[in-house]
């Protein structure tokens, strides 16, 4: 795995571990609903909602942890290709149900990382 696709790797992990801590700790918070442009009772009626999304951020981050520290080169990648794909997938759904900026926020930095692992 190139020095680059790990530096992609880098930045999809720092955003999931952001989108756990704003989505577990900080969706009630003034920073959480200016981020995500709500007032206090959308907050609080969707806040296991985002508990939710945050510990399957959680989730992602972890998996693309995991595949930088494997010792099998081709099975790093591997596991980096599978997390990385399954941000892309959320990056879509999220972009076409929510908002688009989802899509370009999170779908393209994972598709980008994509690429780069399989070049």
């Amino acid at each position: 795995m190139t020095l680059f696709c790990q530096l992609l790797i880098f930045v999809l992990i720092f955003q999931h571990i952001g989108f756990l801590i704003l989505e577990v700790f900080l969706w009630n918070k003034s920073v959480g609903r200016k981020i995500f442009r709500m007032d206090q009772q959308q907050a609080n009626a969707t806040q296991k909602l985002a508990l939710n999304q945050g510990v399957y951020n959680g989730f992602l981050a972890a998996g693309l942890i995991w595949s930088l520290l494997h010792t099998q080169a081709e099975t790093a990648i591997q596991i980096a290709i599978f997390f990385s794909i399954c941000i892309v997938v959320a990056g879509i759904v999220g972009g076409l149900s929510v908002n688009k900026r989802i899509f370009f926020i999170q779908g393209i930095p994972a598709m980008l990382t994509v690429i780069c692992l399989l070049l």
